[in-house]
């Protein structure tokens, strides 16, 4: 019997990642990669950009522009999007049919909180797809950070796991559970998304730290692997051109913008959403 599909930790935190926005230089191909090998379907298109989801729930634009250049893995901006099935026998679906269609994987581990299969799209986009273990399963420290891992995880076991069988897209539930982001400076990235957005460090590694609302693992995360160092992001380039944040209760969402402006980071209307730009010239849009 399949696992029940509800909606997840993740997004019913008082605050959670609810789109990702990349820019793309072959919008066709992209577009094709996302729903042929991630299962995701189109929502809406049209000349400049493609919207992308799951079940009721658009989460993925792709859009492109007249000159776009080709952003650079060591630059900030995104080392991955992690894709959040509702359950452990989803994410054996997908991998069955990732290991059908010849889609390449960069890896897969076991991170206690959750097991998590690696990718990257034709671009070089990083991509997680992954599931969440139940939070009565994770371990809590006393501060309240989590203990997270980087363990082996027996994809053969996993892909045994689940019948051979057609399969039919992205399952009803998927979202964006996290957004794992590259950045400059790690304690730059704690006063932007510890202190102005309101996100707790759930956990950290050497090199990077993880950040969460309402006791998740990690709704953003933050490393500087490839790109210590790096200046702000240039406009006009692939890669994570802005993602949205999205907040259950306005009052914690007016605190994040008046947080932001008391430290002169500009805050925008931008139609239902407030955008602003982190130190690394990474695009916020906050919504409630």
């Amino acid at each position: 019997m399949s696992d029940p599909i509800t909606t997840s930790f993740a997004l019913t935190r008082p605050s959670y990642v609810g789109q990702s926005h990349l820019a793309v230089a072959d919008l066709d191909m992209m577009a094709d990669f996302y729903k042929r090998m991630l299962g995701f379907k189109e929502f809406e298109r049209s000349a400049s950009g493609v919207l992308l989801g799951a079940g009721d729930r658009p989460f993925l634009t792709l859009s492109s522009e007249k000159d776009i250049r080709r952003g650079s893995r060591r630059s900030a901006g995104l080392f991955h999007n992690a894709f959040l099935v509702p359950n452990r026998t989803e994410l054996a679906r997908w991998l069955r049919h990732a290991a059908h269609s010849g889609v390449a994987l960069d890896g897969a581990s076991d991170h206690l909180v959750s097991e998590a299969i690696y990718l990257s799209d034709p671009e070089g986009n990083g991509i997680e797809v992954y599931r969440d273990r139940s939070p009565m399963e994770w371990t809590y420290k006393p501060d309240g950070q989590v203990e997270m891992s980087t363990l082996h995880m027996d994809l053969q076991a996993l892909y045994d796991s689940v019948p051979d069988q057609t399969y039919g897209g992205m399952a009803d539930g998927t979202a964006i559970g996290h957004i794992h982001l590259q950045v400059g400076n790690i304690p730059k990235a704690d006063a932007f998304y510890r202190d102005v957005l309101g996100l707790k460090l759930m956990a950290t590694y050497p090199g990077a730290h993880f950040y969460a609302s309402g006791a998740y693992h990690h709704h953003i995360a933050a490393n500087v692997w490839n790109s210590n160092g790096a200046s702000p992001r240039e406009t006009g380039l692939t890669g994570l051109a802005d993602y949205t944040l999205t907040f259950n209760d306005k009052a914690a969402l007016d605190a994040a913008v008046k947080a932001a402006e008391a430290l002169d980071i500009k805050a925008v209307s931008d139609g239902d959403a407030v955008k602003v730009i982190d130190p690394f010239g990474i695009g916020v849009r906050l919504t409630a």
